[in-house]
């Protein structure tokens, strides 16, 4: 692991065991050039995040891509989130067309060409899988942005991405069966390294939504700046408050309306309020009007 540009970039061990396979077999010039793709593949990531004045903590590269961690990556907005992610397949856009047109000019082998840009091809189109942290998983996320609150969809990104993940093993475990061919076992070891990810992501669901409240002041704070309505959310005055502050939504900022059975509004909430009495209630289960009597 190195620092650099504040960054800390590093090789998952995934891709350690590609490189030793590689020099095992004689296959070391085909492993570097898939190495710097995968390198210029996060720069692009970098580049677009440190555009946004967000701060990168680190790269880990892998043999199909990479995973930029940024900081305070659920509070900001959806529409960055999608430009960072499609930023890392565009790079292999203009990489696999240069290779394409090196060939095609003569300037490189054209075996040697056909190589490159295919394999930019390979790394952009699997990127942009709707597998979470694919760069189409994150893209996915963004979308759902839009359609779910921040936890819903969470939620579904996690479930998507493992049913896919599930998908992708049976893939490879199911060309055994076929007559001369055997388990595509890349294609295996990415599917399980993809659902243990995604299982992780799933479990720690709990964790990164403390994480997301904790920069909820960010949302206000660009709210108020551009001068946006606050979106009001009518809870009942028995749901749990655990309930009630899983309905925040990722870019907006809200207020509760607390309300009877019968209809009539006991209470109106910024969800400032709401935020601060999860994080310091030590019973999540709380009827939410308990809290604000």
């Amino acid at each position: 692991m190195i620092k650099w540009k504040g960054i800390r970039w590093s090789v998952h061990p995934l891709f350690v065991l590609v490189m030793i396979g590689s020099v095992v077999t004689g296959y070391f010039a085909e492993l570097f050039t898939l190495f710097l793709i995968v390198l210029v593949h996060e720069i692009g990531h970098v580049v677009v995040a440190r555009g946004f004045d967000l701060t990168v903590r680190e790269v880990k590269l892998l043999p199909f891509g990479g995973v930029a961690e940024i900081e305070d990556a659920g509070s900001i907005p959806a529409k960055q989130d999608a430009l960072i992610a499609i930023a890392g397949p565009l790079q292999n856009v203009w990489m696999g067309l240069a290779a394409w047109g090196c060939g095609q000019l003569g300037l490189w082998d054209p075996e040697w060409a056909a190589y490159v840009w295919q394999a930019n091809l390979m790394i952009g189109l699997f990127n942009l899988l709707p597998i979470y942290p694919l760069d189409g998983g994150k893209l996915m996320q963004a979308a759902f942005s839009y359609g779910f609150n921040y936890y819903s969809m969470m939620k579904w990104t996690s479930r998507i991405s493992i049913g896919l993940s599930i998908l992708m093993i049976g893939y490879a475990l199911s060309t055994a069966i076929r007559p001369n061919t055997g388990i595509q076992l890349n294609l295996l070891v990415v599917g399980l390294f993809l659902l243990m990810t995604n299982w992780t992501y799933y479990r720690n669901m709990p964790y990164l939504f403390v994480r997301f409240l904790m920069h909820r002041d960010k949302v206000a704070v660009r709210a108020i700046s551009r001068g946006a309505l606050a979106r009001p959310i009518i809870v009942n005055l028995k749901q749990p408050i655990i309930g009630v502050v899983r309905l925040l939504w990722r870019e907006q900022y809200h207020l509760y309306y607390l309300m009877e059975l019968e209809g009539r509004v006991v209470k109106v909430v910024p969800e400032k309020e709401i935020v601060d009495r999860y994080l310091t209630e030590p019973d999540p289960n709380r009827a939410v009007i308990e809290l604000f009597r």
